[in-house]
């Protein structure tokens, strides 16, 4: 993908050159440092990208921050007007666009910031990207997506945008996340099961989910919980 240096940061000056650092994060973020360098496609989803290219680039911003309630990740709501996802707990993102430039290096990186800043208000100069996850696949939206790891060193606001985009925009503790109370499986229509987040009034599921029920895993992170404990996804009805 992208050099990766422990001493390089991400420039905000510079528009040629972005590069990934793990210099001076926050200790709780080593194991998923770890995580960027030792986990494989399979070990995060069953959906790999297809052999042939075919699929759309596309990229999401995974933020850390830490706030009043310690670590904590940066969440969207997409407004329910949208012909796909609507109504979906995500991450900010979305496709790359040609002046994100090539897909193979640092295309992903630019990608994530900027959907980030279009989607939140998130300004990027206040972020510093650690690493990457392996790209996955949406077969229901044909995106090969590359999750994109990022520190938020800087705070900066963040809200809704666009309206017509963005329904809501909310941080969740990473010990929501991990809480046994908060964890279940959605049923979705079709029959398919997936790991699901009951926080901050909404349900997290789907790719977002399944990207951070793996981290958590694989962090060693998670908590036992109750896998029996089942939710439709139109749980508030």
């Amino acid at each position: 993908m992208t050099h990766v240096s422990d001493t390089d940061h991400m420039s905000e000056t510079d528009s040629k050159r972005l590069l990934l650092s793990t210099e001076g994060l926050p200790g709780w973020l080593d194991p998923v440092v770890q995580v960027t360098r030792t986990v494989e496609p399979l070990q995060l989803s069953r959906f790999l990208p297809p052999e042939n290219g075919a699929g759309r680039q596309s990229a999401v911003l995974i933020l850390f921050g830490e706030g009043d309630r310690g670590p904590e990740l940066l969440l969207m709501e997409r407004a329910s007007s949208l012909r796909s996802h609507a109504g979906q707990p995500s991450f900010p993102g979305g496709a790359l666009d040609p002046e994100d430039g090539d897909p193979k290096a640092e295309g992903p990186l630019r990608a994530a910031l900027r959907e980030a800043e279009e989607e939140t208000g998130l300004d990027p100069g206040g972020v510093q990207l650690f690493g990457v996850l392996p790209k996955l696949y949406i077969p229901v939206s044909g995106f090969v997506v590359t999750p994109v790891l990022g520190w938020w060193r800087e705070r900066s606001p963040v809200g809704v945008v666009d309206p017509n985009e963005t329904a809501r925009v909310f941080t969740v503790p990473v010990a929501d996340l991990t809480d046994p109370a908060n964890r279940a499986t959605a049923l979705h229509p079709s029959g398919h099961r997936g790991p699901a987040f009951l926080v901050e009034s909404a349900l997290v599921w789907g790719f977002t989910a399944g990207v951070i029920d793996r981290l958590l895993h694989y962090a060693g992170w998670e908590r036992p919980w109750d896998r029996d404990k089942q939710v439709p996804l139109d749980w508030r009805s």
